[in-house]
C-alpha cells in the first residue's frame, strides 16, 4: 500500500503543475477533480491500512501522505477559480480561498456550513442539487451583487459512485468571467454606436442622391447644395472610419512611439496654422502662449495628433469671437494646456468625456462634424506616453484640457 501511495506523489506533482499553468477552464476543472479524488483515495487507503493493524500515526505522518496533502492544498489555494465541494447533506466539506472570498470573507472558513447559509442564489443551489443526483451541469451563469458586480460561469460535477441514492458529493468550480462579460458589453455597445453613427450620414447621402436622380439635377442651385451636403456626410463617414481604425490600432498595441525632445512652440504653431481656416470660419482666435525655448519629450506626430483633436474641439465649442489658447506649465510632469472660453461643460459629463462616442452636446457635436472618438484617441495616446489627459470646466467660463507628459 505504501508503494502505491508513493506512486501517487509524482502523479500529483504533474497534475498540480498542469492545473496551475493550463489556461483551459475545462481541463483545469478535470485536473482539480482528479487531484481531489487522489487526495480522498490516499486518506481512505490510510484509514484502511490502519484498520488492518498498521500504526495510524505512522501513516498519517508518512512523507508521501504529507506531500499529497500539501500539493492538493497548494493547487486548490493557487487556483483563481472558486472551488467548492459539498456532501449529500449540502454541507461544505472542502473549499479554496477563491470560494471563500466569493461567498463569505467575514468568517474564518466555509467548512461544515450548509450551501443555503452561503448563498440564496437558486441557480447555484439547483446546479449542486443536480450534481448530487449524478447530473453534470455546465454553463450556469451566476451573478453576485456585492460592492462590485461579478459574473461567474459555474460547472458542477458529481463526486464518487453514482447509484440509486445519487452521488456522494458534488464539486463546483466558479470561473470568473466578469472581465469577459464587460468586454463583450463594450464590444456590443461599440458596434451599436458605430452603426448609429454611420447610419445617419449614409441615410442623408442616399436621400439626396435619390432626390437628384428624380429630377433635381435640372436645378443647378439645388443640385450644388445637395452635392455639398452629400460631400459633407461622406467626409463625416470617412473621418469616422479613420478614427475607428486609429483607435483600434492604439488599443491593440500596434502603435509604436518614437519619443524625442521636441520644440513645443513650433509644433503648436504648425497645428494652429493647419486649423486657422476653420477657426476663422467660426470667428475664433487661436493663441500660442508657449515660450520659444520650451521642449517636451514625446512622439512629435502623436503629440500633434492630440493637440489637433483638442484645439479642434475648442474651436467647435467656443463662442463667436472666442479664443482658444495653448500654454505650457512645468511641474513634476510637463503640462500642455488647451483653454477655450466657451459655455463650459456640466460637471456630470466630465467623468465620461473621454469615453468612445460620448458627447456632452450630441446635436452640436454632430452638426460640427465630430465623430465622438477624438477625445478617446487623445486619452489613449496620452497613456501610451505614460501620461494622462485631464479636463476642468466651469459653466459660462470655458473648458481646459491638460496633457500631462512625464519627463525623460
Amino acid at each position: 500500500m505504501a508503494k502505491r501511495q508513493l506512486l501517487l506523489v509524482p502523479a500529483c506533482i504533474v497534475l498540480a503543475a498542469l492545473a496551475l499553468v493550463i489556461p483551459s477552464f475545462s481541463v483545469r476543472l478535470i485536473l482539480a477533480g482528479v487531484l481531489l479524488v487522489i487526495g480522498v483515495a490516499t486518506v481512505l487507503s490510510s484509514r484502511g491500512s490502519a484498520n488492518a493493524g498498521n500504526s495510524p500515526i505512522e501513516l498519517t505522518n508518512a512523507p508521501e501522505n504529507f506531500e499529497v496533502r500539501s500539493l492538493l492544498e497548494a493547487t486548490m489555494t493557487g487556483m483563481r477559480e472558486g472551488l467548492l465541494v459539498v456532501n449529500r447533506d449540502m454541507r461544505v466539506v472542502a473549499s479554496n480561498s477563491a470560494a471563500h472570498r466569493l461567498f463569505n470573507p467575514s468568517v474564518p472558513g466555509l467548512k461544515s456550513q450548509r450551501l443555503t447559509e452561503l448563498t440564496r442564489n437558486p441557480a447555484i443551489y439547483s446546479a449542486f442539487l443536480d450534481g448530487l443526483k449524478g447530473i453534470e451541469r455546465s454553463g450556469v451563469k451566476v451573478e453576485t451583487h456585492g460592492p462590485e458586480k461579478q459574473i461567474f460561469d459555474l460547472r458542477v460535477v458529481p463526486i464518487g459512485n453514482v447509484n440509486g441514492h445519487g452521488a456522494e458529493g458534488a464539486l463546483g468550480v466558479f470561473f470568473d468571467i466578469t472581465r469577459t462579460e464587460r468586454l463583450e458589453h463594450v464590444r456590443q455597445e461599440f458596434l451599436s454606436n458605430v452603426s448609429h453613427e454611420l447610419r445617419t450620414p449614409l441615410t442623408a447621402i442616399i436621400a439626396f442622391v435619390e432626390t437628384l436622380e428624380n429630377g433635381a439635377m435640372e436645378d443647378a442651385e439645388s443640385c450644388q447644395r445637395f452635392l455639398s451636403i452629400i460631400r459633407k456626410n461622406a467626409s463625416r463617414m470617412h473621418g469616422l472610419i479613420d478614427d475607428i481604425l486609429e483607435l483600434t490600432a492604439i488599443e491593440g498595441g500596434n502603435v509604436r512611439l518614437r519619443a524625442a525632445q521636441i520644440e513645443l512652440h513650433a509644433l503648436v504653431h504648425d497645428v494652429c496654422t493647419s486649423l486657422a481656416a476653420k477657426a476663422d470660419a467660426q470667428n475664433v482666435t487661436l493663441r500660442n502662449d508657449v515660450a520659444a525655448e520650451v521642449t517636451v519629450f514625446a512622439d512629435a506626430r502623436r503629440l500633434e495628433q492630440m493637440l489637433t483633436n483638442l484645439i479642434d474641439n475648442g474651436i467647435k465649442f467656443s463662442r463667436d469671437g472666442g479664443t482658444v489658447a495653448i500654454s505650457y506649465e512645468s511641474g513634476t510632469r510637463d503640462m500642455i494646456l488647451v483653454r477655450d472660453n466657451g459655455d463650459g461643460i456640466p460637471a456630470q459629463h466630465l467623468e465620461r468625456l473621454f469615453e468612445r462616442f460620448y458627447r456632452a452636446d450630441r446635436a452640436r457635436s454632430r452638426d460640427m462634424g465630430g465623430t465622438g472618438l477624438g477625445l478617446a484617441i487623445v486619452k489613449h495616446l496620452a497613456l501610451l506616453h505614460r501620461g494622462e489627459v485631464t479636463v476642468t470646466s466651469e459653466l459660462g467660463k470655458g473648458t481646459t484640457f491638460t496633457i500631462h507628459l512625464p519627463r525623460q
